[in-house]
């Protein structure tokens, strides 16, 4: 299939296009995300409780764990630009359905349209960028696009917080339909034609399951976001409760955490290019020995607001790191696959997460979720240690029986971490 790059002479500028899918990305997820910081305002006005209004948080994700891997076997042959262009104006329609309507059943039936998109533009745009602008730039572009998913999960949360705070969940509700419908038009003026570039079907993505580091950091996103979401979701009332933070400053100090998530997805990128897995073991000791330190708070606010910054940094990173692991472990051609079954497993974490934290902070209070994040996140530190071992392991026993160096160690291991200027799936 021929392919549409865009002309290379963009000095140090990414072009529209590829900000155009940025834009989409944080726009899908920030709508994923908007119940976290008004779960208490969707509570009290639909009339349920905490725990069952996580479910705002959980089906999308459900939806959209089916939807990553499935949506693009379902639409293989379609143009790119014209799938992701009815995805936002799906989007627009559940952000929109809500507010004119508000019920229960409503938004849980929008909010599973919400996971459709989620899954479907995560997984279709993430392979994008480097069709756009291939070359040396390609791994650039992908992480700008693959930055409005992480600027989306630390930033969103935040401003829809403080536009609920101001004018009611319904008001933000609304505006996020009104900037998946900008974003949609963005999309159809700014895209060149995009035909299916590679054929996913189902075989595919069964056949890069089977490669082992595409297994181990699969296993690694699940544990760390599965535990991240289970504390975060459940984040407004920790910070009340045992905090000690005032109502009004909610908003306020989850704008402190998106502004540190801001600066931790870039420099966390940065670091992610040169050693992916060290990366992500760095990030997911700090989200572990954070959200445990929380716990034990008790009405003080200065160390609860300090702890959620380094939280926020820490995360602010765990996306890009994760994708440029597998990035570099795809096999070639399977770079859609990959971020199919990325996609997927991210948003069944989110789902298993706010469940799991529901039941948590339902049966012990508002420190369960937080003892069942931190545990989670030193679970998926001991899965990054242990397969850190064990490659050198295998590294030395190679070593021994070549009587020479292992293909895996030193300056070789360095580059097979390092994330690739190629285009995803050519690592």
């Amino acid at each position: 299939m021929e392919r549409t790059p865009l002309p290379p002479e963009h000095g140090g500028r990414l072009p529209l296009p590829v900000l155009a899918l940025a834009a989409a990305t944080f726009c899908v997820v920030t709508a994923e995300m908007l119940p976290v910081g008004l779960l208490t305002p969707l509570s009290a006005g639909l009339g349920v409780s905490d725990g069952t209004m996580g479910l705002a948080v959980t089906l999308p994700g459900l939806t959209a764990a089916l939807a990553a891997p499935l949506l693009p076997v379902a639409v293989r042959h379609a143009d790119r630009r014209r799938v992701l262009c009815g995805l936002m104006l799906l989007l627009a329609l559940a952000g929109l359905a809500p507010a004119v309507l508000p019920s229960f059943g409503v938004l849980m039936a929008a909010r599973l349209v919400v996971g459709v998109c989620i899954g479907g533009v995560w997984a279709v745009a993430a392979g994008l960028g480097a069709r756009l602008v291939p070359g040396p730039a390609a791994g650039r572009a992908t992480a700008v696009v693959f930055s409005g998913i992480a600027v989306a999960s630390v930033a969103g949360v935040p401003a829809g917080t403080l536009l609920g705070e101001l004018a009611g969940w319904r008001w933000t509700f609304a505006a996020a339909g009104a900037l998946a419908l900008v974003v949609a038009g963005l999309l159809a003026a700014a895209l060149p034609a995009l035909p299916a570039d590679e054929a996913v079907r189902l075989r595919t993505l069964a056949g890069t399951l089977r490669v082992p580091r595409i297994r181990s950091g699969l296993l690694v996103v699940a544990a760390l976001v599965t535990g991240h979401f289970a504390a975060y979701t459940y984040v407004r009332p920790v910070l009340r409760e045992a905090g000690g933070i005032g109502a009004g400053a909610v908003g306020a100090v989850l704008l402190l955490y998106g502004l540190a998530g801001v600066a931790g997805t870039f420099a966390g990128g940065a670091a992610a290019a040169r050693a992916p897995r060290r990366t992500l073991l760095v990030l997911s000791t700090a989200i572990g020995a954070t959200v445990l330190a929380l716990t034990p708070l008790e009405g003080r606010p200065l160390p609860a607001i300090a702890l959620l910054a380094v939280w926020g940094l820490a995360y602010g990173g765990v996306s890009v790191s994760a994708q440029s692991w597998l990035t570099a472990a795809a096999p070639k051609g399977r770079g859609e696959a990959v971020s199919a079954l990325f996609a997927g497993v991210f948003n069944a974490a989110i789902a298993a997460g706010a469940l799991g934290g529901g039941r948590a902070v339902d049966a012990f209070g508002v420190r369960g979720p937080l003892w069942c994040g931190g545990a989670l996140a030193v679970l998926a530190t001991a899965v990054l240690v242990a397969g850190r071992l064990a490659g050198r392991r295998m590294e030395k026993e190679e070593a021994e029986r070549t009587g020479r160096n292992a293909p895996w160690s030193t300056s070789a291991s360095n580059a097979a971490h390092r994330c690739p200027s190629t285009p995803p799936g050519t690592a």
